[in-house]
């Protein structure tokens, strides 16, 4: 058996090994980043378990090639017939293979690659099962997309995303025995054509990884003539010749591009979760401020303390939200953002605090007599206003401090654009009764 070495070192190109060390640094970076909450990292406890397997691979210096393709397509066959032996499980009945199985397809030198079997794609009951043979195959080096006529369109999509996810793909027609030589010539070219744009000719190959028995007729002696069977070999040199001149040409780099790509996906997705994440924390922390703001405004019977026990909550939830998103604000600086956003619910909201005024002193005027009346709704509407203050606030926050293009008087536009109103007013009056009652 041939062996696949490290492809030859030219000057002015990197050396794959040194790609290999950089993704490997990479992946060990994102497994030990500090700054993943213990939240996210929880979520994505799966993925952190594969960037350890992927890690352990580059370590060993293995390539994974994975077998893709409908139920009954001839998978397990295929690699069997790589491998020479019958090392994968392969049954008459369709959906022999229920999960991953892998095995070494060993090498003389530099490592060695391992072949992997995936679950059919397209089983009735099969949805985890499909999912399960995407994931496989988006993380091996090499996928081997298998198909045994022209292309359903569901092995087309297929096919368009393992080559869009930038992996390297290699088109494997099975059961080629199934049709004459000219039969043959006419579908690998329908083939080529069809997905010129995904993949070149060379990548367009032919096997049978498990040929029907070739139907002989013999004459005994007496002249009769008598119909036997006779088993045929797998014939799958065109597809393993492709494969060595690939890894041997490109072999680590293509285990580094590819752990390089999976960590840049699962990279991209701490981020978001951690986005997520984040934006959770801060709906719980502005509403916590917006209850005990309201709460207190609906109970105080001085109306100017009102407006200042307002201001004061406000800005220690700015400074709590600055936390959320990993700023540490002064009081000064809270101030300081808490009047750019006031400016802007003054402009947008006059009416609030006109409204919030006309309550405040029909509590002193009546002595108190009022207060049952309006209280609830002068704290719905404190509620509201500290709704708003907080998300303008987490708005910047999450901006990284900046208003970005539109500025605060759109972002605040925006935001009170995207609110319902009385929906949230609602929500805050029966929070503040219910408040009420039990104090």
């Amino acid at each position: 058996m041939r062996s696949w070495r490290s492809p030859a070192r030219t000057p002015g190109t990197a050396a794959p090994d040194r790609h290999l060390l950089d993704a490997n640094r990479n992946l060990r970076d994102l497994i030990e980043d500090t700054s993943i909450p213990a939240a996210v990292r929880a979520e994505l406890a799966a993925e952190f378990a594969e960037i350890e397997t992927i890690s352990e691979k580059l370590r060993k210096g293995e390539i994974h090639i994975a077998a893709f393709g409908r139920v009954g397509v001839g998978k397990s066959s295929l690699l069997n017939a790589l491998l020479q032996r019958e090392a994968f499980a392969t049954s008459p009945l369709h959906g022999e293979t229920r999960k991953e199985d892998r095995k070494a397809w060993q090498t003389l030198r530099d490592g060695h690659v391992v072949l992997i079997d995936t679950p059919g794609t397209d089983e009735l009951d099969g949805a985890e099962r499909e999912q399960l043979a995407r994931t496989i195959s988006r993380r091996a080096d090499v996928t081997l997309m298998l198909c045994e006529g022209d292309l359903t369109d569901f092995e087309f999509r297929a096919l368009g995303e393992l080559c869009t996810a930038q992996r390297s793909v290699l088109l494997v027609l099975n059961k080629a025995d199934r049709y004459t030589a000219q039969e043959l010539a006419l579908l690998r070219q329908r083939l080529e054509e069809r997905c010129a744009g995904l993949l070149s000719p060379d990548r367009v190959v032919a096997v049978s990884a498990d040929p029907r028995p070739e139907k002989v007729i013999r004459v005994d002696d007496s002249g009769r003539e008598r119909e036997t069977r006779r088993e045929r070999p797998p014939d799958v040199a065109e597809l393993k010749d492709r494969l060595w001149s690939l890894l041997e040409r490109e072999g680590q780099a293509l285990a580094a591009l590819n752990a390089a790509l999976f960590a840049s996906e699962l990279d991209e997705e701490v981020a978001t979760r951690i986005v997520a994440a984040r934006k959770t924390v801060a709906e719980k922390v502005i509403r916590k401020y917006c209850a005990g703001k309201a709460v207190l405004v609906a109970l105080n019977p001085v109306p100017i303390t009102d407006l200042l026990a307002a201001a004061g909550g406000d800005v220690a939830m700015v400074i709590h939200l600055g936390e959320v998103y990993g700023f540490r604000l002064s009081r000064r600086e809270a101030s300081k953002l808490l009047l750019t956003i006031s400016a802007q619910m003054v402009a947008l909201m006059g009416t609030y605090w006109g409204m919030n005024l006309v309550a405040s002193a029909l509590k002193t005027a009546s002595a108190g007599l009022s207060t049952a009346l309006t209280a609830t709704a002068q704290g719905a509407l404190a509620w509201y206003a500290t709704y708003l203050t907080g998300k303008m606030a987490q708005t910047w926050f999450s901006r990284g401090k900046s208003w970005g293009h539109s500025g605060p008087r759109e972002t605040a536009r925006a935001i009170l654009a995207s609110l319902d109103r009385d929906s949230i007013i609602r929500t805050a009056r029966q929070d503040i009764a219910h408040r009420l009652r039990k104090s």
